[in-house]
């Protein structure tokens, strides 16, 4: 029976092995650590948010540069057919209001176990403790749980390994240094951002901070964020990072529904003996959070209505840049779409394919990471089998 060679047992290589076994092909699924999809089971902690109930037209603008390259992959696999695939493994699915879609269990166990039994009965074999450490002649050199190092004999090999965050769950990105091509570095992306906080934002710390917009260059967003001792977390950060990574100044407008100008006429209104706080705070309706930022942001203040609330719809945020690459929740960088063919097959080694987020491409939260990994995964698990048959 024709063999493949699976290296890493996350999302991606699941989906891969799942589509070769499902063609008949014989698959062994070579994982680092002693269990697989860790990272995805660490996602499913707050709710596994499978996909984006959305077209792939609208999707795809969120990948940017890798659009067109990630475009046959997500047309192929797209929402309704991952909540197709999710309820076909027994799992009820709902979407909620923003379209995010998730599991009703609102965790990863259930389908993991279900999509792990689907893949027991096509024949699929997992070896844990087994990582992938290099080449022999061309062949994949795995290194085993006693530290035993041997080729494997494949007739194809599928690469999802991960990313470069979250290392503990196995996405070290140790493989660059063996994949035997140069690769885009990685770089931290849907990251958090460090805060020099000063001692009255302590009584702040853990509360959200809502009806707020944030802007870094052209990246913008709506959503909300976390005012935490690490910095600013959250989806509303998250959409920006990559903005702040690049080297834009981070903004946030603090009433985002509020001309300049209107704005300005309350400001504007009798102040009296109130202290500015207290103005904001009533004239503006500020909660206490967004008059804490403001003055820990806007300071010193402007004499004149206007120009504060200039300040106030533009406020530029004070930072130490990312967190860590390792606490990203994806990294961008990895293997460059010029390294691959159409069906995710390195050009300079034929008969290996890519897939996952070792591919060099980046996407927002709201189910953008999850889907192109399940996608890709099942695009170069399709691309074995058509190379394997001729």
């Amino acid at each position: 029976m024709t063999r493949v060679a699976v290296i890493g047992g996350g999302p991606a290589g699941l989906a891969a092995a799942e589509v070769m076994a499902e063609a008949g092909l014989s698959v062994t699924i070579y994982e680092a650590k002693p269990t697989v999809a860790r990272k995805f089971l660490m996602a499913g902690k707050s709710g596994l948010n499978l996909t984006k109930a959305e077209d792939v037209k609208a999707m795809l603008p969120l990948y940017t540069e890798a659009a067109p390259w990630l475009a046959p992959a997500l047309n192929a696999w797209d929402a309704d057919a991952i909540v197709a695939w999710a309820e076909g493994l027994g799992q009820e699915i709902f979407t909620g209001s923003t379209g995010r879609v998730f599991p009703k269990a609102m965790k990863a166990s259930p389908l993991l176990r279900a999509w792990l039994a689907r893949l027991d009965a096509l024949g699929v074999t997992i070896r844990t403790r087994h990582r992938w450490t290099g080449w022999d002649d061309g062949s994949p050199r795995i290194t085993d749980p006693d530290g035993t190092s041997a080729s494997i004999e494949a007739d194809a090999v599928l690469l999802a390994c991960g990313g470069a965050s979250w290392a503990r769950l196995g996405s070290d990105g140790a493989w660059t240094h063996w994949i035997g091509l140069d690769t885009a570095p990685f770089a931290a992306s849907n990251a958090a951002i460090s805060m020099p906080w000063s001692p009255h934002m302590d009584k702040h710390m853990g509360h959200p901070i809502k009806g707020v917009a944030w802007r870094a260059g052209p990246h913008r967003s709506r959503g909300e964020a976390v005012a935490s001792k690490r910095g600013l977390e959250g989806g509303g950060i998250y959409s920006v990072s990559r903005g702040v990574r690049e080297g834009h100044d981070l903004y946030i407008d603090l009433l985002p529904d509020l001309s300049v100008d209107e704005v300005a006429d309350r400001l504007a209104r009798p102040r009296g003996k109130a202290s500015f706080a207290n103005h904001l705070r009533k004239t503006l309706k500020l909660t206490p959070l967004k008059i804490a930022l403001a003055q820990e942001w806007g300071r010193p203040w402007p004499d004149d209505a206007l120009r504060i609330a200039r300040r106030l719809k533009k406020l530029r945020v004070a930072h130490d840049g990312l967190r860590p690459m390792d606490e990203a929740i994806s990294t961008a960088g990895g293997v460059a779409a010029t390294a691959l063919d159409d069906a995710l097959m390195l050009r300079a080694r034929p008969g290996v394919f890519c897939a996952g987020e070792m591919l060099d491409w980046e996407a927002p939260t709201g189910g953008y990471l999850l889907t192109a990994c399940l996608a890709t995964g099942r695009w170069a698990g399709q691309g074995v089998v058509r190379y394997l048959n001729g």
